[in-house]
């Protein structure tokens, strides 16, 4: 990938159509966002907003996911201006943040197709599959590191959901991040679990329904993972995982399992479940009144986490 030096003071004064950047205030908040395209494997463009305190640098940087992908530079563009309580909070303590769109995901695709293997034909690019959201995620992190304000040793990572399991997926085979959140991972996929007769099969997509999936349990979990391959995908880590769990969710089971797999093997991870009612609790939504209002549990979630990047990105 081409490096790219972006200077943020300059960068909507002229738009360079190969490397797009568009700067717009950010309601509330002194620090504007600055909407980019970073390159994909294939060639495809994804969209990030980021952010940075004042000064040059170089600052350490957190990639912010939320749950599935797709949406594009709209759903990013509002989550920049809707849910960034979170983001403002590490920007005050001098990270700076991106919020990342990825493709959507590819139901069970990264159980099925395998390791992405690139190769030349014909002097151009040959991929055996098409890329999957959690290497968009990876590619990310690499563009991120070429940029002059951006410490390139101390990346860091908070996925919530979907976004959760893809710490995992991305952990497993590429160590370019210093730590890792995994808040209310939905890790079924990564875990090869075998759901019981509260998930379906669709009839009008042939595609596995797990919405109404209940998975509470850490004991009821651990019987319906494929242990030999979850423990195979766990293995390689490398990274610090922080895994955020919820009380009353109804995959709580899973969120303590993958929590359950790094430990055993040995793995830097730590583990605390908040009570709240809200799924996605990590990233506090502006209320209608345009201001943010998160509760005590969602300001502790944001401080452990806080702290727990401060350990290894700030030592």
């Amino acid at each position: 990938m081409r490096e790219q030096r972006v200077s943020m003071n300059s960068a909507s004064r002229a738009i360079d159509p190969e490397h797009v950047v568009v700067t717009e205030p950010v309601e509330g908040s002194p620090y504007p966002v600055h909407l980019m395209y970073v390159e994909a494997i294939d060639g495809v463009y994804i969209p990030i907003g980021l952010r940075k305190p004042d000064g040059p640098g170089p600052f350490p940087l957190i990639l912010f996911a939320s749950g599935n992908g797709g949406g594009g530079m709209k759903v990013l563009r509002d989550a920049t201006q809707n849910r960034s309580w979170t983001l403002e909070q590490y920007l005050a303590d001098g990270y700076a943040v991106a919020w990342m769109r990825y493709r959507a995901e590819v139901d069970y695709a990264y159980d099925r197709i395998g390791k992405l293997v690139e190769d030349r034909r014909q002097n151009r690019q040959l991929l055996n599959r098409g890329p999957l959201e959690y290497e968009d995620a990876i590619r990310i992190a690499e563009y991120a590191k070429t940029l002059p304000f951006v410490d390139g040793d101390r990346i860091g990572y908070v996925g919530m959901s979907h976004g959760g399991e893809m710490a995992l997926k991305i952990a497993s085979e590429y160590h370019g991040f210093r730590a890792m959140v995994a808040s209310e991972p939905a890790s079924h996929e990564f875990l090869r679990l075998r759901p019981d007769d509260t998930a379906h099969v669709d009839p009008k997509t042939g595609l596995l329904n797990v919405e109404k999936m209940l998975m509470r349990e850490a004991a009821k979990v651990r019987p319906r993972i494929t242990e030999a391959v979850a423990q195979e995908r766990v293995r390689p880590i490398a990274t610090p995982i922080f895994v955020q769990g919820r009380d009353s969710d109804e995959l709580q089971g899973i969120f303590r399992v993958s929590y359950d797999l790094l430990h055993e093997a040995g793995k830097d991870a730590i583990w605390k479940s908040y009570d709240h009612p809200l799924h996605g609790f990590i990233y506090p939504v502006r209320g209608d009144d345009g201001r943010y209002a998160p509760d005590a549990v969602q300001r502790q979630a944001v401080a452990d986490t806080l702290a727990f990047f401060g350990k290894y990105m700030k030592a």
